[in-house]
């Protein structure tokens, strides 16, 4: 990637690390453009999403995306046969699948070549037969160690057998917050990747957004001091980790991260968050010396010329409905857990009421079984599934909308946080309907934006929806209030991030580049 990088100006260059491909992720983008604005020379790294590297702007800040070889994302063991627990596998890797395709082929040849021997007549077809025999019995063999393969895949996959569980014991008990070396090696990747690349840009400050990209940003961080440079890291903390529902079902990996976390957060010189609950949960578990300031995940109360100047789609139209039409919309992250399943199966019992889905990937599987529910109850045609606008046109997108839905399950990081639609939905001046999880449904009540309802209960939904289209223009009126909606921009937020980044480089000694 690129080595060549602008004139620093004279506040200093901010390195901003994240492990997704920037795209979707509002806060990132955000972050990186106001930091720009208020004249930091920003470079975003974030993940390539191929094999390739991308590179684009955000106002003044440099967007670079890296690529991110995985060979460590298998676990030293799963390199390895088991001969003792499957003695008959196939050793890992692709030979297995190619043994049984290999067989059918060779079957499906000598069916075709018994068909034609047939026609010839004579002996051309007992001359196959031993042939088939031995290409049945062979069939049979390489069938067992292929399940033999399978089954070996799916219990190292799972990890439930007394020998894993005591290896990730053992592992943990002796390397202690080291032990994801072992657990999930896979994090490495992203040190190899993004560590020359950081090291490069000799930043003055390196902000390090979650848990994945602290790791990466404290070894760089250590790395310069050993040449005499001091960089601050921040760490921009997007999740209570301990309570996060874990994005890859190996049994390995929550505990893995976890440990990694702990580590490198001692490593931090200043953290941020998005609630004041989390900043208190991260302090105590990390033992940190100062509270975390709070970043809300705010949307902007302004934007640039050239931002307004692009056409907002019209979400009515993309829907195919009128004005006069009851429109219900869920913007945002797509999974079980978001609980968008009770949006579809609701709507037998709101008759007329259509839900539009802005999601980042609208064919995902989770998407699929949503369509597809909604085809058996009989209600497809009024179900739509659209993609992501950008950011910065959210909120004028969804305001059309008669009801802005977050039906979010209980787990323990749903309940810390007014997450990022909820602010977007307020600024679109949209009544809530918001399921009982803490924050969000404490602040509802509070406010009267809207109604709150218990999670995963339909019949709790369909009252709390009823009501909010009942008498809309009682739930719209709370935004007249004076100051919340302001207290909810990221200007406002922006300001804080710059304080913290102010309070770092003015402590600290740039040095020479």
């Amino acid at each position: 990637m690129a080595s060549e990088v602008t004139p620093v100006p004279s506040r200093g260059r901010i390195v901003m690390l994240v492990d997704n491909g920037v795209n979707g992720d509002s806060r990132v983008q955000k972050e990186a453009r106001s930091a720009a604005e208020a004249g930091w020379d920003v470079v975003l790294l974030g993940r390539s999403p191929d094999k390739k590297e991308h590179t684009w702007q955000i106002g003044d800040a440099q967007v670079r995306l890296v690529r991110v070889p995985a060979p460590l994302r298998r676990r030293r063991h799963e390199y390895r046969r088991a001969i003792l627990r499957a003695p008959l596998a196939y050793k890992p890797g692709p030979l297995a699948a190619y043994r049984k395709q290999k067989m059918k082929a060779w079957r499906a040849d000598l069916s075709v070549r018994l068909v034609l021997a047939r026609r010839s007549g004579g002996l051309a077809a007992l001359r196959l037969l031993p042939a088939r025999l031995a290409a049945r019995l062979l069939s049979r063999w390489v069938g067992l160690r292929h399940r033999q393969t399978r089954r070996l895949d799916e219990r190292r996959k799972a990890m439930t057998s007394p020998l894993d569980r005591f290896t990730t014991a053992f592992w943990q008990r002796t390397m202690g917050d080291r032990a994801w070396r072992r657990l999930d090696p896979g994090l490495w990747d992203y040190e190899l990747a993004f560590g020359k690349e950081i090291d490069a840009l000799k930043p003055d400050v390196i902000h390090a957004n979650d848990f994945r990209m602290l790791g990466v940003g404290a070894r760089a961080k250590l790395r310069a001091s050993a040449k005499g440079r001091t960089i601050p890291l921040v760490w921009d903390a997007h999740e209570f980790l301990p309570g996060l529902k874990p994005w890859d079902p190996h049994p390995r990996w929550h505990v893995a991260q976890c440990a990694h976390e702990k580590e490198y957060a001692r490593h931090a010189d200043a953290v941020t968050t998005v609630s004041e609950t989390l900043a208190t949960m991260l302090a105590e578990r990390h033992g940190l010396a100062e509270q975390p300031a709070v970043v809300l995940n705010a949307p902007d109360g302004e934007i640039s010329p050239e931002q307004a100047a692009e056409p907002v789609p019209d979400l009515r139209e993309l829907c195919g409905i009128g004005a006069d039409v009851p429109l219900s919309v869920y913007s945002g992250a797509a999974a079980p857990q978001r609980g968008l399943d009770i949006m579809v199966e609701s709507l037998p019992r709101l008759e007329g009421l259509h839900v539009a889905f802005v999601v980042l990937r609208p064919n995902s599987d989770y998407m699929r079984s949503l369509r597809t529910r909604a085809e058996e109850l009989g209600v497809s045609d009024r179900v739509h599934i659209l993609p992501y606008v950008p950011h910065y046109q959210v909120v004028p997108f969804l305001s059309s909308a008669d009801i802005g839905v977050i039906p979010i399950h209980h787990w323990p990081n749903h309940e810390i946080a007014l997450i990022t639609k909820y602010f977007e939905y307020s600024h679109a001046r949209l009544p809530l309907v918001v399921s009982d999880v803490k924050t969000m449904g404490d602040m509802t009540v509070k406010t009267g934006q809207g109604e709150v309802f218990e999670a995963e209960n339909v019949d709790a939904y369909v009252r709390a929806v009823e009501a909010v289209l009942k008498d809309p223009k009682k739930y719209r009126d709370v935004y007249e209030t004076s100051g919340l909606l302001e207290q909810w921009t990221w200007e406002h937020q922006a300001t804080e991030l710059d304080a913290v980044y102010t309070k770092l480089v003015t402590g600290s000694s740039r040095g020479e580049r």
